[in-house]
């Protein structure tokens, strides 16, 4: 893809760009057009994000920045950006600075009023959520922590929330925690998204009761979500005066129907005191 862009129409600042989480094509044109436009671009792995760069025949000059060393380059990182120096900074695959390298050097830019742009792009986060079919209220937890007693008080605290949990874990370590998900998130279900928009793409769909143990070794990092919570809770029998309202509001404007699958999916109602009290309506008409 050939990319003319006039430098000086890029505004001076840091960068945050989000790179393909697998399938190369996934790359955004304004990504590609601040990468060739960069004075520098920070990165995890400079032989990951070269293959990348190379695809694109994007030239700008790398610096390694990755967890170990992020702390270290701070200082000179500054120094480039306040000299009016065009930075990206990508990690090797996804959004930087979500369970990424990142946020100490955007904290570092806050504090120096440097200007910090959001180029957004793929996010295994968002994609696995996506396509779970589960609330797109959720929350997002990054890796599980190392050791055992760390991940089962995280996962306690976790299945306590009303809303869709996600996670990141490794293939090698998928089997150590299956247990503690079944103890703590029982009646949900679960997406388990392997190698998202890769060739080996792979998403693994179970009630918690029925997950099992993976018998082969798989490879790479997983997305987990896990569904929100299901509660059974049982309908009131009569209708509030608020419910009441709402229905003659509707009652000329839609079908029986559609106002009860309406009301009984915002509210704590059964579906006949709905129909009954819509009926007497439609009646005294």
């Amino acid at each position: 893809m050939h990319i003319d862009i006039d430098k000086n129409k890029i505004t001076k600042g840091l960068y945050i760009v989000a790179t393909p989480i697998g399938n190369l094509k996934d790359i955004s044109y304004r990504a590609l057009e601040t990468l060739k436009n960069s004075d520098f671009i920070l990165c995890e792995d400079t032989r990951v994000s070269s293959k990348l760069l190379s695809n694109f025949n994007i030239k700008s000059k790398l610096i390694s920045n990755h967890k170990f060393n992020e702390k270290k380059n701070l200082k000179k990182i500054i120094h480039l950006l306040n000299s009016n120096k065009i930075l990206s900074i990508i990690s090797d695959a996804g959004t930087p600075a979500i369970s990424d390298p990142g946020r100490r050097l955007i904290e570092e830019c806050v504090k120096n009023n440097i200007s910090i742009f959001s180029v957004p792009g793929p996010s295994a986060v968002t994609a696995a959520v996506s396509i779970s079919g589960f609330s797109d209220k959720y929350y997002f937890h990054g890796f599980l922590p190392e050791k055992t007693s760390a991940i089962d008080k995280d996962l306690n605290i976790l299945s306590k929330l009303d809303c869709s949990i996600v996670f990141f874990i490794s293939t090698k370590k998928i089997n150590n925690v299956i247990h503690t998900i079944k103890k703590y998130f029982k009646k949900r279900n679960i997406i388990i998204c392997r190698e998202i928009s890769k060739y080996f793409e792979e998403y693994i769909r179970s009630s918690i009761e029925d997950l099992q143990e993976f018998k082969d070794s798989l490879k790479g990092e997983l997305t987990i979500v896990i569904s929100e919570k299901k509660i059974d809770q049982k309908k009131v029998n009569k209708l509030s005066e608020s419910n009441k309202d709402k229905i003659k509001k509707l009652i000329d404007k839609l079908s029986i129907k559609d106002i009860v699958d309406i009301i009984v999916e915002e509210k704590n109602v059964s579906k006949k005191e709905v129909y009954n009290y819509c009926l007497s309506l439609k009646n005294e008409n």
